[in-house]
């Protein structure tokens, strides 16, 4: 049994104040008879009613009580559920090459990326999730794991030169799927992040690609930058500050394209923060969880029999008080 208003509990602390008064009662309240002697009555027992008056008092405390209660109001619940659900397995792979500190995006692409990817992560309650991150190369980063918060906080630890730099897509991808092809789910999707072209690495991208065309998993391929010209980082200063040039944005979309269609994923060019959240919204619509599932719930006020008790304990009084502890003037 729950209760709607349980701090109404504290009521129950008025049962200190009134058993003192009671007691208090007993022993300063009862009317006194002057009598040289009262050694003719000392063999005598004390009558019944002597501790009826008691029993009359302790069925006042539970009408209280019962009174009390009613006003939390107590509840019953009846629920039943069953459900069939069936997790999907997801990689990101992201890009974290020195390239992903180019400013078309608020602050820069790669605090951008990690804050949607980050917040994706969050949403996906009942998956199994992956962080792979490349570079010059690629390297597994958080393998496959439900618990979000860890997957999360990696996201936000990230930094660029952890990895040498370059961007070797298809080491990426091979990366992802030694990662999620053990998964369990039916759904296996790997979600590629990257701003620039297959420049580093042993894996071409068309030949990961085939790999995971052929164990089923899925690519979302995710092409970050403007079109046309962006501030990229060129080097850094005497103080350690990088320092930017407008230069060509360079994605190689034709491969990006064609590992999406082979895989029966989707590309996606997001050309700015806006866009990147869109992008990752959607494939969050395409890679929802299956869930099957039959819940009933039912809430339902139960005080009605603290209110037919009370009203028992209340009759009972006035019955005593009218027959057995009736008083005479």
């Amino acid at each position: 049994m729950n209760f709607a208003h349980p701090s109404l509990l504290w009521l129950f602390l008025l049962y200190i104040p009134l058993i003192a008064w009671w007691v208090w009662k007993q022993k300063k309240g009862n009317p006194s008879l002057r009598m040289s002697s009262t050694q003719a009555f000392q063999s005598l027992p004390a009558s019944w009613r002597v501790y009826l008056r008691h029993i009359s008092f302790a069925l006042k405390l539970a009408a209280l009580g019962c009174l009390i209660i009613i006003l939390c109001r107590p509840q019953t619940y009846d629920r039943w559920s069953t459900s069939d659900t069936e997790g999907t397995d997801i990689v990101i792979a992201l890009d974290i090459s020195g390239s992903m500190y180019a400013k078309d995006f608020k602050p820069d692409r790669f605090h951008a990326a990690k804050q949607v990817a980050a917040d994706f992560v969050a949403k996906r309650e009942n998956d199994n999730v992956g962080l792979v991150v490349f570079a010059g190369e690629g390297f597994t980063q958080v393998p496959m794991t439900t618990d979000k918060a860890i997957v999360v906080n990696a996201i936000q630890d990230l930094e660029i030169g952890m990895l040498e730099d370059g961007t070797a897509i298809g080491d990426g991808i091979a990366t992802a799927i030694n990662r999620i092809k053990s998964g369990k789910a039916k759904s296996k999707s790997i979600i590629l992040l990257t701003d620039g072209t297959n420049n580093s690495g042993v894996v071409a991208p068309l030949t990961a690609a085939e790999i995971a065309k052929a164990d089923s998993i899925r690519i979302y391929t995710i092409g970050v930058g403007t079109k046309g010209t962006a501030p990229m980082p060129v080097g850094y200063d005497w103080a350690g500050n990088l320092q930017y040039q407008n230069m060509p944005v360079t994605i190689d979309e034709p491969t990006l394209k064609q590992i999406a269609s082979m895989t029966g994923g989707k590309y996606f060019r997001a050309t700015g923060n806006g866009m990147l959240e869109q992008v990752f919204k959607e494939i969050d619509s395409l890679e929802k969880t299956k869930i099957d599932v039959k819940k009933y719930s039912n809430t339902q006020d139960n005080y009605m029999p603290w209110a037919w008790l009370l009203l028992l304990l209340v009759l009972i009084d006035i019955l005593l008080g009218y027959t057995l502890l009736r008083r005479f003037p």
